[in-house]
């Protein structure tokens, strides 16, 4: 079983909080409070950070998953890893990724010739299922080690999921380079609530997970080897949690595998460097775009604009011996503007850190639909 650990939030002079949250969370200093969802700037406030009623510490951060939040220099994470080792990581992920994905490869490479200037990643996602610690923790850690730090929780009620994302060492977010040698992407982590489910559908996923014994440890070696850490599984499992959940079918066939990429629009050259234009030139290149709400999906403050493809399908075989066409993963594409505050910085002086920063739980829940059968099904007009 999981340890707990007591941590109290004293909000300056306000009431304290206490709650337990699992000890497998927190990695030395990769401690920062949830913050909200709202698009609005916060002041910034004093966290006393407190474990098992211990005052470890307080932290002043601006709360808003709209643009960069301060720490203070002692409450900054240390990396555990090399960079080299661990752009050669992403590399690896990249590799496997654009390997079974060919729409993917195939985009990457036209907007790489056409744009003549350098592809940058805006984030890379996972999907996982929150149960044997095999959840969100699970592919967390690599990244945590390597100095990222968690910011906000976004909740899907209806699709049973929560996610969390995590900003790189903010002097690699906007580095020069090119790909997973430049600026290092965001990292979005989704889990299936796996207790939400029918009683049918746990034991199916349980079974496999069970299996796959510390594998939990190993979710970021299984995403560069482009391998499960469970048995391979029946086509009759997968069918009955495709009825059920299209996510949970999707998780396990491809396992911890890159989810998607998403490529930076704002750090284009050329005219594709705006979101509608891209997305033009992408039809135009007779890929798929995601319909579901609309191509363009924009967050309420108008600030970050998303759009992705259709996932491709791969053939899968399953354990009876058959082999099936199942979703595999997709790409997408984000653009963050300028907040307001910074609207008067000329150009050359723009960095992300002046952009839209964060997620919207709406655009987040339809970018989801990318590996459904209703988008996978449909023909393009």
């Amino acid at each position: 079983m999981i340890g707990t650990m007591d941590i109290s939030f004293s909000w300056m002079s306000r009431t304290r909080t206490k709650t337990k949250i699992p000890l497998s969370f927190f990695h030395r200093s990769h401690c920062e409070r949830r913050s909200s969802f709202s698009c609005s700037r916060v002041p910034s406030k004093s966290l006393a950070l407190t474990f098992n009623g211990q005052v470890r510490g307080r932290q002043f951060c601006g709360v808003s998953n709209t643009g960069r939040r301060g720490m203070d220099a002692d409450a900054m994470p240390t990396a555990q890893i090399s960079e080299t080792f661990f752009r050669n990581v992403l590399g690896s992920m990249e590799k496997i990724y654009l390997t079974k994905n060919p729409t993917a490869s195939s985009i990457v490479d036209l907007v790489r010739r056409y744009d003549g200037g350098q592809l940058c990643y805006d984030h890379f996602a996972f999907r996982t299922f929150n149960v044997d610690g095999c959840g969100i923790s699970a592919m967390a850690q690599f990244f945590l080690d390597f100095g990222y730090v968690a910011r906000d929780e976004l909740r899907f009620p209806k699709k049973h999921l929560r996610a969390l994302w995590f900003s790189p060492p903010e002097h690699l977010l906007d580095c020069k380079g090119e790909g997973v040698s430049g600026p290092l992407p965001r990292i979005f982590i989704s889990e299936l609530l796996v207790d939400k489910l029918s009683p049918e559908a746990q034991a199916i996923i349980k079974k496999y997970t069970s299996f796959s014994a510390h594998g939990n440890k190993y979710a970021a070696l299984a995403s560069v080897l482009g391998s499960l850490t469970w048995p391979t599984p029946l086509f009759s499992d997968y069918k009955l949690l495709a009825r059920e959940s299209e996510y949970a079918a999707w998780t396990l066939v491809n396992g911890y595998a890159l989810n998607h990429l998403t490529i930076s629009v704002h750090r284009l050259k050329s005219e594709v460097r705006k979101i509608e234009r891209l997305n033009e030139f992408i039809q135009s290149n007779k890929f798929k775009l995601n319909t579901e709400g609309g191509i363009l999906k924009i967050s309420p403050d108008g600030r970050l604009l998303q759009s992705s493809t259709v996932a491709d399908s791969m053939l899968f075989n399953f354990a009876e011996g058959t082999s099936e066409s199942v979703p595999a993963s997709y790409i997408e594409f984000a653009e963050r503007l300028v907040l307001p505050e910074y609207g008067s910085l000329p150009a050359e002086k723009i960095s992300e850190w002046h952009r839209r920063d964060g997620f919207e739980v709406g655009s987040a829940d339809k970018i989801f639909e990318s590996t459904s059968s209703n988008q996978l099904s449909r023909t393009i007009a």
